[in-house]
């Protein structure tokens, strides 16, 4: 099993001060949930981000299988990164790993291999794992850790995962997890956050990634994000919705260095008005992201 390495800097250590603190992220949020084919997700500490991902959460379906796409932030590890332990822990208890569906991506990305070392240290799959264990307890993971890679190869890895995902009856949500632009003036980051929304909301993977070089967007889960947008697209997604959005700026009022969060969700219908892309509330994000 792989333990956790962040409870306690990320998010709360003890368990019932964990469900409170998930539970308070998710309080608040009008209407029912809906399905979703994919999400962006932030991965900052709960303190900073958890806000925004509790509204994305709260106004999202957790399905029986989550495929968590996350950056590398330590350098660790090969550059597409299965793990397949049998579980992960958090304090709130034990998420199984999709270990047939996982074998399946193997089979189907000749580039992916079983890696454990880039899972070591990272937090952007644990920090997601105490929200579905409580938005729902049975669901499965399968954890991929994802290198710096060119358009080809994410198109290439989003095509097997939609090959794999078709193939199984069951629903499965694709997680992109990342922040947005980080430590540039507010009103560069706004800019900057809009171009790359824009971009997610038009179902635009190619637009995005050159969106992301072009202009110097420091959006640490933008290779994530790419994929999972190529693999929506080709399960049928249509829409792209902003749940939440905001900046640093907004929870302190320091706009000369900030940190960008957004939850966005890929269907194939929209489900309700929510917010613009440059409306909602923030949690810092500067120590623990």
């Amino acid at each position: 099993m792989r333990s956790p390495a962040l409870a306690g800097v990320f998010y709360e250590k003890d368990p019932s001060l964990l469900l409170e603190q998930v539970q308070s992220c998710l309080a608040g949020e009008a209407g029912p949930a809906v399905e979703a084919i994919g999400v962006v997700a932030p991965h900052a500490g709960y303190v900073y981000s958890g806000r925004i991902a509790g509204r994305l959460w709260a106004r999202t379906i957790v399905p029986e299988r989550v495929v968590i796409l996350a950056p590398n932030h330590t350098g660790l590890g090969r550059p597409i990164a299965l793990s397949l332990e049998d579980a992960w822990v958090t304090p709130l208890g034990r998420v199984p790993v999709d270990l047939d569906f996982g074998r399946a991506v193997l089979s189907e990305c000749r580039d992916a291999v079983a890696d454990e070392l880039a899972h070591v240290e990272e937090h952007a799959v644990e920090v997601h794992l105490p929200f579905l264990q409580v938005r729902n307890p049975s669901a499965r993971i399968v954890p991929l850790c994802l290198r710096p890679m060119s358009l080809q190869a994410c198109e290439a890895l989003a095509m097997a995962l939609a090959r794999v995902v078709s193939k199984t009856p069951e629903p499965t949500l694709l997680v992109a997890s990342s922040d947005l632009n980080h430590h540039e003036p507010l009103a560069v980051a706004a800019r900057k956050d809009r171009m790359v929304l824009d971009r997610i909301a038009g179902l635009d993977p190619a637009g995005l990634y050159q969106t992301v070089v072009a202009h110097h967007v420091t959006m640490c889960g933008f290779v994530p994000a790419v994929v999972m947008l190529f693999a929506s697209r080709a399960l049928g997604a249509r829409i792209a919705e902003v749940v939440a959005y905001g900046t640093s700026a907004d929870l302190d009022g320091d706009a000369s260095s900030v940190v960008g969060y957004a939850g966005v969700r890929i269907g194939r219908e929209r489900s309700a008005p929510v917010n613009g892309c440059l409306g909602g509330t923030v949690e810092r994000g500067h120590q623990t992201r």
